[in-house]
């Protein structure tokens, strides 16, 4: 049985980023029919009451909403912090969530927070050492974990395989699903020089619970992952290549620099419904 089975992770359809910025539009005014639910940034909101608090216990109360971490740091060497997972914990329970996902990176290092999600040394060894870490992750939430390839700009002279193999042993070790961000694996297929379809040809596709969109920057020689513009193109066929592959998952549109109007982004998720669309046949 594959993992989404598995775990009872149904299709959500097209969601996208929970911002602040549309807020009013989306709890006051009653968002839009092309977005059915919600991702937000966890550690955003890991803290106690306030306003971004009260604004998601509303946006709850209508939607599911997939908590998306930024500090993890399942790719560094210093030891879980017990007391973020803890907190994690806490959220993800707090919004019944049926995952929560991070990054595959590191962004700590020797104590500090390096604000950052830098890539790590695809070698058999990190990947003992990240499955182990994803383990005692998932168990110390109790819920399903999904972990997510990040785009990049430098590579190591060490490493042993292809980053999609990799990730691909990765979740198998681990047990974990995968949060697929093709946007992603197009900046790193240009930045690096390998091919974006072989990348997605070689995902089990089983095991993806999501898929990310987003719009890049073209820097001429090399692209940067800016979530600041429409999504691509180029990126829109690859995401219908990888939606061929895991059937009807849910999608998700990431904005998060240059934040547009909350109709210019509910468009964005309707061109994601059309893509959907057209890669799986019809509408769910």
């Amino acid at each position: 049985m594959n993992f989404r089975a598995r775990h009872g992770i149904r299709d959500l359809g097209v969601g996208v980023g929970f911002r602040p910025k549309h807020a009013r539009d989306v709890i006051d005014r009653g968002g839009s029919p092309d977005v059915e639910w919600f991702e937000i940034v966890s550690e955003n909101y890991m803290v106690p009451g306030g306003r971004p608090m009260d604004d998601l216990a509303k946006l709850h109360e209508r939607y599911t909403v997939i908590p998306h971490g930024v500090c993890l740091s399942i790719g560094a060497v210093e030891k879980l912090d017990d007391d973020y997972l803890a907190r994690l914990g806490k959220l993800v329970r707090a919004l019944d969530a049926p995952y929560f996902t991070d990054h595959l990176c590191f962004c700590k290092a020797s104590g500090l927070d390096l604000h950052d999600l830098l890539p790590i040394p695809y070698t058999k060894e990190a990947l003992e050492h990240v499955a182990a870490r994803i383990r005692y992750v998932q168990n110390a939430i109790e819920r399903p974990f999904a972990i997510e390839n990040v785009s990049s700009y430098l590579s190591y002279r060490s490493s042993q395989m292809p980053e999609w193999e990799f990730l691909a042993e990765l979740a198998e070790r681990a047990d974990c699903g995968i949060l697929f961000d093709v946007n992603n694996v197009y900046v790193s297929a240009f930045n690096h020089g390998f091919d974006a379809e072989t990348y997605v040809d070689a995902i089990p596709a089983e095991r993806v619970v999501q898929i990310h969109l987003a719009g890049h920057t073209d820097k001429g020689s090399y692209l940067l992952d800016t979530h600041s513009d429409h999504v691509k193109d180029d990126v829109w066929a690859l995401y219908e290549r990888a939606m061929r592959r895991t059937g009807a998952v849910s999608t998700l549109v990431e904005w998060d620099e240059k934040i547009p109007a909350w109709d210019v982004l509910a468009k964005e998720a309707s061109l994601a419904r059309a893509h959907r669309d057209a890669a799986t046949g019809g509408p769910r």
